[in-house]
Parts: structure tokens; sequence; C-alpha cells
């Protein structure tokens, strides 16, 4: 069962991203404001639902929810930045979306980088423990995930629809063959051989 709350009498913010170990593509995050009381049966971390029901999921959330806002950071910004970087900015790019200010933040993970004056605490695992949390992580997923279908028809050969970016064996084989192309983020060290990836941080 999923925590409501982290503190009681606190306007809460869950925040997740998505796509930050991905080789192409941007990485989305979303903030997510929820009502005492909020329910769905099927509400989980995101790699823990199906597709199917996290587009139901999406729909649920975006419609009860008391606000919630996405933020995107394009593979161009990850690679000056870096994906650390980036996964915090798409946080805070989400947070600006918020119409109500919360007075707290719940972050998925263990480092965040502070959202102007707002408390936060980060929390391991956080989309499997609070449903906020949860709540982000489904939005950040479904929306990213409908953000690779576009850049889907641009360079099918990657098969983005099925794999969405990420190191699968069929994304690997395609980069063997064709190499990369202008969504990938090169900044990664990308072995299509390897299901290793490793990021080389500007300096």
């Amino acid at each position: 069962m999923l925590k409501q709350f982290y503190q009681e009498g606190v306007l809460e913010a869950g925040c997740d991203e998505a796509g930050r170990g991905c080789y192409a593509g941007p990485v989305f995050a979303a903030a997510v404001i929820l009502p005492e009381g909020f329910f769905h049966p099927l509400l989980n971390d995101s790699k823990q639902v199906s597709p199917e029901d996290r587009q139901e999921l999406r729909v649920f959330i975006e419609n009860n929810a008391l606000a919630y806002g996405v933020g995107m950071v394009d593979h161009e910004e990850i690679d000056r930045i870096n994906i650390l970087k980036a996964s915090f900015k798409a946080m805070h790019l989400a947070l600006d979306k918020l119409k109500t200010k919360p007075g707290l933040l719940l972050i998925d993970g263990n480092r965040f980088i502070k959202y102007k004056r707002t408390a936060h605490h980060c929390i391991v695992q956080g989309d499997a423990t609070y449903a906020s949390i949860a709540a982000a992580s489904i939005l950040a997923k479904t929306w990213r995930d409908e953000y690779m279908q576009h850049l889907h028809k641009e360079f099918p050969h990657y098969c983005w629809d099925s794999n969405k970016g990420y190191g699968t064996r069929e994304h690997r084989a395609a980069i063997e063959k064709f190499g990369l192309c202008k969504y990938h983020r090169k900044s990664f060290n990308i072995d299509p051989s390897s299901r290793r990836v490793a990021e080389v941080l500007p300096l």
C-alpha cells in the first residue's frame, strides 16, 4: 500500500523522472500534487505497471490531481550539462508548471538540486513508497513514451516505438548497423556490443 503523505498538514508534490538511462531522446520529469484520499488500485512505480495500465493511470491522475506539471530536457542539453543535472532541471521545469505551489517536495532518488526556497526530501525507491511520487513516475513515463513514438517515425530502424531509446538488443543492433543519429546522446559512451553505457561528463 502506497503512503499518502510524508508529513501531515503540508501540501506535498511528488517528483520523478523518466529516460535517465536511455541512449537517445530527452529526459522527462513530472511533479504531482494529489488530493487527500486519492486512490487508484493500479497506482505503483511505473516500472511495475503495464503500458495499458499506465495509460489508464495517466488519464486518472491528470483528471484528479490537485495540480501536475511535466518538464523535458532534450538530448542536446543533456550532452551540454550531463544527465544528472538535466534530470534535476526537468524536475524544476515540471515544478514551474504547477498551478498550486507545494510546501514540500518528495523526490525519488538520493540527490536533488534545491528548488527555489521549497523544502524537499529525497527518498530512495520513493516511487514504490509514496502515491504522489508514483503518480509523477506514471506521468513522466507516459509523456516520454509518447514523445519517443514521434521520434520513431523519423528513425524507425532504431525501434524506438518499442524500446523508447533504452539500450535493448534491437536498439544496440541498429546502432551497430546504422550508427548514431542526431537524437542519440553523444556524451554517452555507447557500445552496441554491450549493455553497459558510461557518460562522459563535460569538463
